[in-house]
């Protein structure tokens, strides 16, 4: 963030990866609606977009790297976001994501650091898209499970951020592949304390359970998992299934809003008014600061 003004700061953020999806035009907006994740996170408004990509030029037809930016070009679309440019490099392996430029009063910055006592979260996007995208790649996944987990990567976090800020909001994060609970454990450690993740209420995509228990789980998952759970109170009352999905690598996740009860009961209703998925999963703690404990 900088501050151009006392009514105007910028946010500026930079994303990009390689193919999750086989489809080029889905993977170009799962790339967009990511990169414009950030700006909405920190309760800014996205204004311009630069792209980046890099594709081995003599093996990659121009009509699949032309496919790719027709796709993130219709999300920024979506998102009213103007492309000004970018740069583009011959490289052996695919990638394309964008810098994305935003502006935000200075005094309603939003960051990950503000959860209070008394708030509980809101999860607005179902989580295991790591895992369906790794069982996709073995080819071990059904089409429809594909599809609702590219689904859910492209819609953009807009209308989420836009609802959020209307109410009581201390904090908001994105979760991206850190994972629920490495994400989670980012806003509890940042706002110096605790909460209380209600496993059960968390919304899973549907197939996720099932591959998991394959063992069709991404190495973002694992060491997600190995890392964060020094931050778990009660693990041992779930199964390492169930650590896999809180911990699954996601690639343009929904938001964690913390706000007060009554706030987050009007925001999940106005989510599901507008057709998207809104849950209260956990609530704030004082004490243990910086831990999860885990609930069935």
């Amino acid at each position: 963030m900088y501050k151009l003004t006392d009514e105007i700061a910028l946010v500026q953020s930079l994303d990009f990866f390689t193919p999750i999806v086989d489809d080029p035009r889905t993977f170009g907006m799962i790339t967009s609606a990511n990169a414009l994740s950030d700006i909405y996170a920190m309760g800014a408004r996205p204004l311009t977009a630069l792209n980046i990509v890099a594709y081995p030029q003599d093996s990659l037809p121009k009509e699949v790297v032309g496919e790719i930016l027709a796709g993130g070009l219709a999300k920024l679309h979506e998102a009213g976001v103007l492309l000004l440019g970018g740069h583009t490099i011959d490289d052996a392996e695919l990638k394309f994501g964008m810098a994305v430029t935003g502006i935000v009063h200075p005094d309603k910055i939003v960051t990950n650091a503000g959860a209070a006592g008394q708030d509980v979260i809101v999860l607005t996007k179902p989580i295991g898209t790591g895992i369906i995208n790794t069982a996709g790649k073995a080819e071990m996944a059904d089409s429809a499970h594909l599809d609702a987990a590219s689904q859910a990567m492209i819609l953009l976090n807009r209308t989420a951020s836009e609802l959020a800020l209307r109410h009581n909001v201390h904090a908001i994060t994105d979760v991206t592949g850190f994972g629920l609970a490495g994400h989670l454990a980012e806003m509890v450690i940042a706002s110096d304390v605790g909460v209380e993740l209600d496993v059960s209420a968390v919304p899973v995509l549907e197939g996720t359970r099932k591959y998991a228990e394959m063992g069709l789980v991404p190495g973002g998952t694992h060491r997600n998992k190995e890392f964060y759970s020094c931050r778990f109170v009660g693990q041992e009352d779930f199964s390492p299934v169930d650590i896999d999905i809180i911990c699954d690598a996601q690639t343009s996740g929904g938001l964690l809003i913390a706000l007060p009860q009554k706030d987050a009961q009007a925001l999940v209703s106005e989510l599901h008014s507008e057709g998207e998925t809104g849950a209260v999963i956990a609530r704030v703690v004082e004490e243990p600061r910086g831990k999860i404990i885990l609930k069935p």
